[in-house]
């Protein structure tokens, strides 16, 4: 076969010579029709259903790129039509014309220069990676012009422009024939704030993406290669074309691969893709000249929901199917997350007021003071009035505090080795009231070990049992049979670079449960030695819904022994018989079985009631000590019993299989598996039922097992247990369940045949419960499960880390995956424990700490940043009082001396007490309610404003001008006043009202810092303690301080904006006001905790 130039012998075609080259001549045709429906249907199927399928799933904006497993990218429709279906038109030709799926194995093999049995070597890996590179897809690059767009429209950024341009409007051309200056001023200064608003929001979006990009790296992406002749786990980003994988249930592939052997049940899931919701059977052969369409081909991205297989990658980085599509990619709209809607109704409806008050004034100004009292407030004034309303009014810190808040929470995340695919997730942790959680994996620590075996009735641990077979006293050699039968039906492999260290040590490429029984076989017979009597021929692999792994042999060649185990003495085994292995759950093969090995070395024994009863009591013995119990049985198979007409590669004869082989099994014996609980485990159950958290468990596992492991974590504290015996069909009323009576109903124990019978009426029993294990459940059945505790209004989080808890942790409101767990439940999963399990409290203290944050910077700039602001415009319309507040400061207020301690509200640890709280109810407890409003505007606000007032018209009166003079005189004043010292006069009146309302501030963030406790009991400024220190409050206070000095006493704003100094003892009074209000507010607070069910307490915030 003749190559171009450009191909290497030991690798892939290079991606552009493959486009502009000619073919060889044995080329198949191209096919040309593969392109993208448009409106027209001019085209045909290809990524018209991947454009579908992929605007369905989560937004990029809040998805991880964590390697190759979590890809953000949307395809979606674009604005530019034109543009797009250009775009879309070249990325489908170029898969129409990727034709890896029509070649033979051995051509594949040969044109990447690969032995599939040795794999690539040392030296094609360096050159091919120097070809192609890491294999990594590289997002779109942004638009760098919106990109700045937002940042400089972000936030309020957009009202801070429309209030810069109406404050030059006012200064020209309204402000003719005498502009006032300080118009221009105050848009200049609105403007600088746009600038330093920007470039804080570039900042943050550099430093967010900064910390998100270092947790993508924390997440595991290992993938099994064959180099060298040694399998090993490799980083999925070093793969290059021609290298052999293994792929295995629950994995995800790391690149397009092309498959060159596949087990009879191997499925792909290639939802992420192409939309489809049923898995694809992959074949060896290609199925359909569509690329998208074959089944020989797995492309990155794509998830294994069951079987094995082995393949060899084509195409790697952006060179894959998914690579080629990102071409396509652009923003999708994204879905509003709970924090997301309740900061979204907080701005609109102090957006409302503030609006609702600039109309009012408007509306007044135009029918009766305007009218009335012509030259009181002229139109550029009526203009800077309503901006500073509208400026006033609108949170401007409440943007830099949200993007704060989720970086100091991703940053603690990180520090726990906690992955959040979204920050927003986490406040919707918070919320949870319902936790589901599996057991192996996720309670247990994972680490199973062979403790027991069992021939009927004959029970031995494994020391025992290799002791028999060393002594010569394994009678008919069901030892030996159990030892073959754990090393040949098994999907792990022991890693064969540590063949030279003990059993215990060496390493195993596998899950958990198989990895013990390899061990466990190991110790009693060489499991190579095994392997080597046999050739496998036909596999199922173990899955959630079957729960048996089943192996179809024959004997490995003439050379091997007559009767290898797990063949006896009693058996007729021909030459051309196969033997079927099978190892599974005892509940589901035990009715697949017929016979039983005798352990007194006897023929098989017929099973009966009594040898049922038998193997039922070891089973219940082991699984009430917390052993997950497995039965291992086999069969001889004539091969005349199998028709001719059947490949073992035809997916009929799998079907076969089940119905026709998979029966009348002869039971070889009993295997227990010991996997304890995690240390931490009791101790995250407790800290979880404390703060209000119901913690079920949802197990595929025997029910006695999982009982016995529920009580060992403090799941099931009651020896009272219910079963579905004691849940009636029919009640008239059910007592729902109470957080204040924990303990009032016993434990529940229910299997996932129970669910199946149950009725509405059941379920809603079932909901109010407090201690539930869920044991023998499918994937359907744990869905279910979450369903329905969502059903009746529950915020449920699911955790789990096998393929089987994907469909739960998808429809969770919280998805909690283990980092160690399958590609296919991290896939799933919105967080994403990479270590202990225990880090799922400080994850939920956080969720619940994000939201009390973000409702103490709410509260904090309220009072000052619109009530006591609003004041002073509100006297000044409707009581013809001097307007005691200039607009000026009004905007420094909300822009500048109160930004920085709102920000230091987001470095508040979390009070004590916080995970005794109830969770929150989304439906009622939302960020501002009236409880809020009344705290903020009848408390907070009032006096604030009424202390700043106070001062100022205090002063003025000690000056000799009168309140009685002042008020309802809008703009006249006596001819006793001196015009000149009266101006004067009301712009040091106005600073003393802004050095009062921003003093009285720094007691309004003393006493919000916490919502129930005493300052004294959470001290910001005990250093010692790390739990309670805040060091950004006092720097955050003198910059405030520093920042009111300055518009203050500076000459330029003296002269510009006509702000002053003031005496004296109005720098100092403030401060006592402030004290005053921190004092009020801890008596208060004193209250609440006195009286919890007091008034105070029902009307605090």
């Amino acid at each position: 076969m003749t190559l171009p130039d450009d191909i290497e012998r030991d690798g892939a075609i290079d991606k552009k010579s493959f486009d502009t080259e000619s073919r060889p001549h044995h080329t198949p045709t191209l096919l040309k029709s593969v392109t993208i429906r448009d409106a027209n249907q001019d085209n045909t199927l290809g990524l018209d259903r991947m454009n579908r399928a992929t605007r369905s799933r989560r937004d990029s904006a809040s998805r991880m790129i964590g390697e190759f497993r979590t890809l953000s990218i949307d395809v979606t429709d674009t604005q530019q039509r034109q543009a797009a279906a250009v775009v879309q038109k070249g990325a489908a030709k170029e898969i129409a014309e990727l034709e890896w799926h029509k070649y033979s194995v051995v051509d594949i093999l040969q044109r990447l220069s690969v032995n599939d049995k040795v794999g690539l070597e040392d030296e094609q890996v360096k050159r091919k990676s120097s070809q192609y590179g890491l294999n990594e897809i590289n997002p779109p690059k942004p638009n760098l012009f919106l990109k700045w767009l937002e940042y400089v429209l972000g936030g309020f950024g957009s009202l801070l422009l429309i209030a810069s341009i109406l404050c030059f409007i006012a200064w020209k051309p309204l402000g003719e024939p005498n502009p006032a200056p300080a118009n221009l001023a105050l848009a200049i200064v609105l403007l600088i704030v746009i600038i330093v608003q920007t470039a804080f929001n570039a900042w943050q979006d550099f430093s967010t993406n900064r910390v998100m990009a270092s947790i993508s790296g924390l997440l595991p992406s290992a993938v099994l290669v064959l180099r060298n002749s040694v399998q090993s786990q490799l980083a999925a980003k070093e793969l290059v074309p021609g290298d052999i994988i293994y792929v295995s249930l629950g994995n995800k592939l790391p690149a397009d691969i092309r498959f060159i052997d596949v087990s009879s049940d191997l499925k792909m899931d290639r939802s992420v893709l192409t939309g489809e919701s049923e898995p694809i059977q992959a074949t060896i052969d290609m199925t359909d000249e569509n690329l998208l369409e074959t089944k020989n081909i797995g492309m990155q991205g794509t998830l294994c929901v069951s079987g094995s297989g082995v393949g060899v990658v084509v195409q790697t980085g952006n060179l894959t199917v998914f690579g080629r599509i990102a071409k396509l990619s652009s923003t999708g709209a994204p879905s509003l997350t709970t924090l997301q809607k309740e900061i979204l109704r907080f701005v609109l409806i102090i957006v409302v007021c503030a609006l609702t008050i600039a109309t009012i004034v408007i509306i007044l100004w135009a029918t009766w003071l305007n009218k009335k009292h012509k030259g009181f407030i002229t139109v550029p004034t009526l203009i800077i009035d309503v901006v500073s309303v509208c400026v006033a009014f609108i949170p401007e810190g409440l943007p830099a505090s949200v993007t704060i808040s989720l970086a100091v929470i991703a940053k603690k995340l990180v520090n726990n080795k906690v992955l959040c695919k979204s920050l927003m997730t986490v406040e919707t942790l918070g919320s949870v009231n319902v936790l589901c959680s599996d057991k192996t994996g996720t309670l247990t620590e994972n680490k199973m070990t062979v403790t027991n075996l069992a021939c009927l009735d004959d029970e031995m641990d494994l020391t025992q049992a290799r002791d028999r077979i060393i002594t010569g006293k394994d009678k008919n050699n069901v030892v030996s049979q159990m030892a073959a039968i754990m090393g040949i039906c098994n999907a792990a492999q022991f890693d064969e670079s540590t063949n030279d260290q003990p059993i215990t040590l060496r390493k195993v490429n596998g899950d958990a449960t198989d990895s013990a029984i390899l061990r466990g076989a190991e110790s009693l017979r060489p499991v190579k030695e095994s392997l080597s009597e046999w050739t496998e021929i036909f596999k199922i692999n173990f899955n959630s819904k079957t729960k048996y792994m089943l192996k179809l042999c024959r004997r490995a060649s003439a050379k091997s022994p007559l009767f290898p185990a797990p063949c006896d003495s009693y058996n007729e085994f021909g030459p051309d018989d196969l033997m079927l292995m099978c190892k599974g759950a005892p509940d589901v093969l035990l009715k697949r079985c017929s016979h039983v090995n005798d352990p007194s070395g006897g023929p098989p024994l017929p099973l009966t009631e009594e040898t049922i009863s038998k193997l039922t009591a070891v089973q219940e013995k082991w699984a009430s000590k917390g052993q997950r119990v497995l039965l291992l049985a086999k069969r001889i198979i004539p091969r005349s019993s199998i028709p001719k007409e059947y490949s073992f590669n035809q997916p009929e004869f799998s079907d076969f299989i089940n119905t026709d082989l998979n029966q009348q099994l002869t039971i070889v014996g009993l295997v227990g598996l010991v996997d304890p609980p995690r240390e931490d485990i009791p101790n995250t159950v407790r800290i979880m039922r404390e703060a209000g958290i119901r913690f079920f468990m949802v197990t595929g596992d025997f029910a006695l097992t999982a009982i016995s492991i529920a009580k060992q974590c403090g799941i099931i504290t009651s020896n009272n247990l219910h079963y579905l015996k004691d849940l009636p069909r029919t009640l008239e009323q059910i007592k729902l369940y109470d957080r204040e009576e924990l303990n009032v109903t016993p434990g529940l124990v229910l299997t996932g045949n129970d669910l199946m019978e149950m009725n509405d009426c059941q379920w809603e029993q079932i909901c109010q419960y407090t201690e539930i294990v869920f044991s023998r459940t499918t994937p359907e059945q744990k869905l279910r499960i979450v369903k329905e505790f969502q059903k009746r209004e529950n915020v449920v989080a699911m955790t789990g880390d096998g393929v089987n808890d994907a469909p739960s942790l998808k429809a969770a409101n919280v998805g909690i995956a283990m980092g160690g767990g399958s590609d296919v439940a991290m896939e799933a999963a919105d967080l994403i424990l990479l270590e202990s399990f225990s880090s799922i409290v400080v994850a939920v203290e956080y969720g619940r700490l994000v939201f009390d944050n973000l409702k103490k910077t709410c509260l904090y700039l309220l009072p000052a940043g619109s009530f006591s602001e609003l004041m002073p415009i509100l006297l000044n319309v409707l009581l013809g009082l001097p307007q005691i507040l200039s607009s000026l400061q009004m905007i420094i207020i909300c822009v500048v001396t109160d930004v920085l301690p709102a920000i230091s509200m987001c470095f508040e640890k979390p009070e004590a007490g916080l995970l005794n709280r109830p969770p929150r109810n989304t439906k009622k407890d939302k960020l501002v309610d009236w409880k809020f409003l009344l705290h903020a505007y009848g408390f907070l606000g009032l006096l604030e404003s009424l202390a700043a007032m106070s001062m100022s018209f205090w002063w003025l009166n000690k000056e000799g001008f009168k309140f009685s003079d002042l008020v309802l005189a809008y703009g006249g004043l006596p001819p006793q006043y001196d015009p000149d010292a009266y101006a004067e006069a009301i712009s040091k009146a106005q600073s003393i009202y802004f050095f009062t309302l921003v003093g009285m501030q720094f007691g309004n963030l003393l006493a919000t810092r916490t919502r129930r406790l005493s300052i004294l009991q959470f001290n910001p400024f005990k250093w010692s303690d790390e739990n309670k220190r805040n060091y950004w409050i006092i720097p955050s206070m003198i910059a405030s301080i520093v920042f009111l000095f300055f518009f203050s006493y500076v000459p330029f704003f003296q002269h510009t904006f006509l702000t002053r100094g003031v005496p004296v003892e109005h720098i100092f009074i403030p401060f006592t006001f402030a004290i005053g209000l921190l004092l009020l507010d801890e008596t208060r607070k004193f209250f609440v905790r006195r009286y919890p069910k007091g008034l105070l307490a029902r009307i605090a915030w």
